[in-house]
């Protein structure tokens, strides 16, 4: 199983990104596919989880209502589509995957991308 993630950027404040993960080696329709971030000295921060296909989708309070995860299963992609983006958004962001139901904790996910930076500025 790889992952490939994608899209990150310089961005101002208000703006929006969109990050991609190519996923790879399986079909993923039934795993979970999230999103975390981190910046440094930090602990990893869950963001958003898709639990399968078709299926719920979790997002942290802070993202709630202004990021997106959707996946693409004839692409084996997971993206996620991020608006009104604020400083405080800015860290390296990690898609994820793990066939059980892992959803916040990162410690249970099996599978990583390489990581992509996403910087807001004010």
């Amino acid at each position: 199983v790889q992952l490939q993630a994608s899209g990150g950027g310089l961005v101002q404040a208000g703006g929006s990104l969109r990050l991609s993960c190519a996923a790879s080696g399986r079909t993923f329709s039934m795993w979970t596919l999230g999103w975390f971030r981190q910046v440094p000295g930090k602990e990893r921060e869950f963001v958003a989880a898709s639990i399968w296909s078709g299926g719920p989708t979790y997002y942290a309070d802070s993202v709630k209502g202004r990021f997106t995860i959707s996946r693409d299963n004839a692409k084996n992609t997971v993206q996620l589509q991020m608006n009104s983006l604020k400083p405080e958004d800015t860290a390296v962001y990690y898609c994820a995957a793990d066939p059980r139901s892992s959803y916040p904790n990162y410690r249970l996910y099996g599978y990583w991308g390489q990581g992509t930076l996403v910087t807001v500025s004010s």
